[in-house]
């Protein structure tokens, strides 16, 4: 029988599993908010200097990625290292690449990326996984779905504390220092994990292979390698039917898989076969659902950044600026002079500033101090831009804004706040006997996700056809509704992989969970990339507005259907 804690009546490993995943979420969630802003940054400022369209396409491939490889990660674990072993060495591949990242090369960017993909294919499908096994015994399995979302709070701590920590260090000390940090939060998440193995470690099992199943070297030689065979084919295609090269070695590369779980559903003995079919059917609803809600890192940030008044108010500021968080925007003769004066002195600035010799601690700190403040004159112009007039300080004087990685932590903001009342809500529910069935949690989640890019439809409107700045309070809202349906539907989605995968295969199918992430991640950068090119930004939200409510109308189809195949395998 699982150690529970007299007071909640869960497990005491969640509790580890929480903080673990806490830490890891920490510094993920602290990448990710400064990831687009850190591509965009000219090469001088620290940043990479790529364009738009380059850092969406790197974006989207990296978050496609990310979430791909834990279908290797879960069956290595599933039937040869075990959980514990591979959480533990994906979280010193992902501290690895954090600590590489804050490098500032192009050679180790690309390297770090690879660290972190690989990393957390060993670690996301098999922390998963153990919280699940945490809740197999009978005693458990009726608060399975509310020790996921108590799990995913944990998450979403990390999430929201991240971006505060990632504003100071990028403030005050740079890119670098910043993506430090996440690397020292992913290594106290596997202290934590260690700390608490004894609580867990009966329920790491690894499956041996019976009779009938593949062999795991067959199962990787049919889709590891022709994953990288069809994604080299996609990349090699003449043309670009995907919009780039990275989009159709992505999309073709992850056919072999996709696959493999196909032919799974259909090989496997009868009752698993419709459990598995199931299964594949909600990840495909879902992945439109993370083809949205991923673009908080990337066209939310751009609209945070460039179309969002981030004015702290002067009793906030006054605390903000002494302890380092707040964005200081300058308007001096410079800022305010016409576009090609402008162009002119940036450019003779940064020619001075190639000049500067950086050989000493001095010399390097004076260039550095040079490089930030020619940063500061573009950002304050592009942010100007769009301010109204009476709302630009006086020349000589400055404004100071909210970082705009400190709206990456609004979402998590909300799911701290929401998890409670929406556990509260279902165990009511439960209480009286109506409790919704997982899939259709998740189909409530899909049709609540779809109402938040209504919410951004509005934010346009009131930016009078983007010359304007928007209220931050279009954003807070817009992630408020998003988090009630991802609370519907992503600690869900893990829920009912647990519930309804046969126990030989969990981790795997939690691989698929992921992967459906992944197809999903790789869109929303894809739909992303549309952005620049959409000169009415209201239509970007309609488009993310209508594929969500489409994912949502296929789901509904299938709910009887789907709830048949709960109650067969005794689960809700």
């Amino acid at each position: 029988m699982n150690e529970t804690t007299v007071k909640t009546g869960h497990p005491k490993g969640l509790w580890y599993l929480f903080g673990t995943e806490m830490w890891e979420r920490f510094g993920y969630y602290l990448m990710l908010g400064i990831f687009s802003l850190y591509m965009i940054d000219g090469w001088n400022n620290g940043g990479m200097g790529f364009d738009s369209a380059k850092k969406s396409d790197i974006y989207g491939t990296y978050l496609g990625l990310v979430y791909l490889t834990p279908f290797i990660g879960g069956l290595l674990a599933d039937r040869i290292l075990g959980y514990r072993r591979s959480i533990v060495i994906g979280g010193l591949m992902m501290s690895t690449g954090y600590f590489l990242l804050s490098i500032h090369s192009t050679t180790t960017f690309y390297i770090a990326l690879l660290f972190i993909i690989l990393g957390n294919g060993f670690f996301k499908p098999n922390i998963s996984t153990l919280v699940g096994n945490l809740y197999s015994g009978e005693d458990m399995k009726d608060k399975k779905d509310a020790g996921y979302n108590i799990f995913y709070m944990g998450i979403n701590i990390g999430a929201f504390i991240c971006n505060f920590v990632a504003a100071y260090m990028r403030i005050n000390y740079g890119w670098g220092h910043a993506f430090a940090a996440a690397g020292v939060g992913m290594l106290v998440g596997v202290a934590i994990f260690l700390l608490g193995t004894k609580h867990i470690k009966h329920v790491d099992i690894i499956k041996p292979v019976q009779a009938g199943d593949m062999p795991t070297t067959k199962i990787l030689g049919l889709t590891v390698l022709p994953m990288f065979i069809f994604g080299i084919i996609g990349y090699m295609i003449p043309g670009n039917f995907l919009g780039s090269d990275t989009n159709d070695a992505f999309i073709i590369g992850c056919l072999p898989v996709i696959g493999f779980f196909i032919y799974l559903a259909f090989t496997a003995e009868a009752k698993e076969s419709r459990a598995i079919k199931a299964l594949l059917a909600v990840f495909t609803c879902v992945i439109l659902f993370f083809a949205i809600f991923h673009q908080n890192g990337d066209a939310l940030t751009v609209w945070a950044e460039d179309h969002t008044d981030r004015n702290m108010p002067a009793a906030v500021s006054n605390v903000a600026d002494k302890v380092g968080m707040a964005q200081v925007v300058v308007n001096n003769d410079i800022v305010s002079s016409d576009q090609a004066t402008f162009d002119t002195t940036i450019k003779e600035m940064r020619a001075k500033e190639e000049a500067m010799p950086a050989v000493s601690a001095e010399e390097l700190k004076a260039k550095g101090a040079f490089s930030n403040e020619i940063g500061q004159l573009e950002s304050s112009r592009k942010y100007f831009a769009t301010l109204p007039g009476d709302q630009v300080p006086a020349k000589g004087t400055n404004l100071k804004l909210y970082s705009t990685e400190l709206y990456q932590s609004i979402n998590p903001f909300w799911v701290v706040v929401l998890t409670p009342l929406i556990v509260g809500f279902f165990g009511f529910m439960r209480r009286k006997k109506k409790e919704p069935s997982t899939p259709t949690k998740i189909f409530l989640g899909l049709v609540i996700t779809a109402l938040s890019a209504l919410v951004m439809v509005g934010a346009v409107f009131a930016t009078n056809d983007m010359t304007m700045k928007a209220s931050s309070w279009w954003l807070i809202a817009s992630y408020g509704v998003i988090t009630i349906g991802e609370l519907c539907l992503s600690p869900m989605g893990l829920s009912l992989v647990s519930k309804l995968s046969p126990p030989r295969i969990t981790a795997l199918m939690m691989g698929g969970f992921f992967l459906a992430i992944s197809v999903g991640n790789k869109l929303s950068g894809m739909l992303s990339s549309l952005w620049e090119s959409m000169p009415e930004k209201q239509n970007f939200f309609y488009l993310n507005f209508g594929l969500v409510l489409a994912a949502a109308v296929a789901l509904f189809l299938m709910l009887k259907w789907l709830n048949g195949v709960m109650r067969e395998n005794n689960v809700q």
